[in-house]
């Protein structure tokens, strides 16, 4: 039972918190008639059985907790009002340029009141299905901070009376960068996941980033950075299937059979990159990434890649996003290509910004290891390891930091 639970939650949690937020205007009595909802669940379940209709109970369920709490709140007799009119428990039919019901969610939420980092945390909460940690090492913060910044921007939606309206056509380019973050940073999450009680790689995370991108291309099919992260999701997902050994451990690119890459998506991500280039127009972040594993994509073996290329596209990215993970990234990069002292030299600088990264750590465990530091080698991935929280990426990191001996 506990796991049909499991499930329900997280099918049913964020269509049930956007419904009601739509439905009575007010983000902290969804979340409260939701969380209602399924402790009741959790209650009657096991002794009634699940009913047939597990999300139209939880609806029912939670439309009623939030009423009930409407009415109890006499200074708010314009929601009380309304509240009467709602237990028809069909959502009310959206006009609008999107048919799909998770992607209009994500839109509605990425308003451009919000500041972008606000409106993308919040969105990842309440549609996405992540949990404050999961977002926070996204975001590469501490849990208190990020949960502060979504009490915040839901504050802001309160005070400032921003509309839960579903955005006309004409409303979707200024929301996009908002839902292409969401979007994503879901697909990451699912590539590798980030917490310890998951499994390392999350398909139904990847396939419904693809699956909403790919929706968002037919709404704007000229957007290039659209296009651009369709792209990089497909050749990254390409090489989902040598990403993880069969004992459980990570398998990094140089290592991975390349034969078990997904050949068609290789081929549809090489062409979106193909187009883009040929458009002629300036290319973005996530174009600029795409092209980067296009690179990798295109190599037969490890030892055929084009690291120069690899290098200068790298140097176009630090232009577009001068972040401290881009010259993180850049500095592998440079190690192929220059040599491991020099990429030392990039990765030491990036020391403040981020301690709290466990991919800083690993990545100056190897350079160090290939200079022959063994000692500081060993210490850097002890640091990485307290920081990991996916299962396959440590018993990687465990099995290289003993062959240090």
């Amino acid at each position: 039972m506990s796991d049909v639970l499991a499930e329900v939650h997280r099918a049913e949690w964020a269509r049930l918190v956007a419904t009601l937020t739509r439905r009575f205007g007010d983000l902290d009595i969804a979340e409260e008639a939701a969380a209602e909802a399924f402790a009741a669940a959790v209650e009657r379940w096991p002794t009634d059985g699940v009913p047939p209709n597990p999300g139209g109970w939880l609806t029912t369920t939670a439309n009623r907790r939030a009423i009930d709490r409407i009415r109890r709140e006499s200074k708010r007799d314009d929601k009380q009002k309304a509240a009467g009119m709602l237990y028809d428990d069909d959502p009310p039919a959206a006009e609008d340029a999107i048919g799909d019901e998770r992607l209009r969610l994500i839109f509605t939420c990425c308003h451009p009141a919000l500041g972008m980092e606000a409106r993308v945390a919040l969105t990842l909460r309440l549609i996405g299905g992540l949990t404050v940690p999961e977002i926070a090492r996204a975001f590469l913060m501490q849990e208190a901070a990020l949960g502060q910044r979504i009490t915040r921007a839901k504050a802001k939606i309160k005070a400032t009376r921003i509309p839960y309206r579903v955005p006309a056509a004409e409303d979707l380019p200024s929301r996009v960068a908002g839902v292409l973050a969401v979007l994503f940073l879901v697909f990451n999450e699912g590539y590798l996941a980030s917490g310890p009680d998951t499994d390392p790689v999350r398909h139904e995370l990847t396939a419904e980033a693809i699956r909403l991108t790919r929706l968002v291309r037919t709404l704007l099919p000229d957007n290039g950075e659209v296009a651009g992260l369709l792209a990089l999701m497909l050749l990254t997902e390409a090489r989902r299937p040598a990403r993880v050994s069969a004992s459980g451990e990570l398998v990094t690119l140089d290592e991975q059979d390349r034969s078990a890459w997904d050949a068609a998506l290789i081929a549809e991500g090489h062409q979106l990159v193909r187009e883009r280039l040929a458009s002629g127009m300036a290319p973005g972040r996530y174009q600029i990434l795409a092209a980067i594993n296009a690179v990798h994509t295109s190599a037969r073996q490890a030892r055929d890649t084009d690291w120069s290329q690899i290098v200068a596209l790298y140097d176009q990215l630090v232009r577009v996003d001068p972040s401290p993970i881009v010259a993180l990234n850049r500095a592998v990069a440079v190690a192929e290509l220059d040599g491991a002292e020099v990429a030392l030299a990039a990765v030491g600088r990036l020391a403040d910004p981020l301690d709290a990264y466990h991919a800083f750590h690993a990545t100056r465990a190897e350079l160090l290891r290939r200079t022959g530091r063994s000692a500081e080698s060993r210490a850097a991935y002890d640091r990485a390891l307290e920081l990991a929280g996916n299962t396959a990426e440590t018993a990687y990191l465990i099995r290289r930091r003993d062959q240090l001996g």
